[in-house]
């Protein structure tokens, strides 16, 4: 991974009538497509679903990544990452390592006690998860491992 230029910033934005087009056009890598759903599926989850909210990743006026977000009030405000990629030709980049970042002080700012995801034990973004202190808690949701992380 390479990081961050130190002229570029990484945000979040919300996905709405102006850009939604764009992330649907977000690709991963072939070999990375059995570990993620199109933006289009998680973009449905966030229109009829309950919980998710979708949000861009931005490096300056580019958009890079997608991801959602949702809090889960049964399990004592849980803030839960989902649907979480960075485009192909964007990857190694640290953009996905600001995001989460970025993503872990939402959670912190909305008083949550700590972030959680889920992912399919051999996906490679395994590695970068671990390396910003998620853990594996022998759950299961939807037969992916559930890791957690403290706030």
């Amino acid at each position: 991974m390479t990081a961050l230029p130190p002229d570029e910033t990484v945000e979040l934005v919300e996905i709405d009538a102006d850009n939604w087009r764009t992330a649907c056009a977000l690709e991963v890598e072939l070999e990375q497509a059995d570990f993620v759903a199109p933006v289009s599926y998680y973009l449905a989850l966030c229109t009829y679903g309950d919980d998710w909210h979708p949000l861009g990743i931005m490096a300056g006026d580019r958009m890079v990544g997608f991801v959602m977000w949702a809090v889960d009030e049964s399990e004592a405000s849980s803030f839960w990452i989902g649907g979480f990629l960075v485009a192909a030709e964007h990857q190694r980049r640290g953009y996905g390592r600001a995001a989460l970042q970025l993503l872990m002080e939402m959670a912190a700012e909305r008083g949550s006690p700590g972030v959680a995801l889920s992912y399919d034990p051999p996906n490679p973004a395994r590695a970068l998860y671990e390396s910003l202190g998620f853990v594996e808690t022998g759950e299961m949701e939807e037969g992916e491992a559930v890791a957690r992380r403290p706030i």
